[in-house]
């Protein structure tokens, strides 16, 4: 076996000076199983506003939790 074998060739530049960040690190993924009555719903208000199906749920998901936060605080 041969020396150069182990060592990386002249034509490897690893230059990480213009990389730029990953986007999808720090977002967390959660798979969800909805019903088909509730899924067939969203589907149609998601189509009716012109917006993808996953902004729509999370968007009314913030506004539930904004409504729940809201009156557990409340006095």
């Amino acid at each position: 076996m041969s020396e150069t074998q182990d060592e990386l060739l002249p034509e490897y530049h690893f230059d990480y000076s213009e990389a730029k960040p990953n986007r999808f690190a720090g977002r967390a993924t959660i798979a969800v199983t909805l019903r088909a009555d509730v899924a067939a719903y969203f589907e149609m208000r998601a189509a009716a506003k012109g917006l993808p199906l996953d902004e729509m749920i999370n968007d009314m998901l913030k506004k539930d939790i904004e409504l729940i936060e809201s009156v557990r605080l409340a006095p």
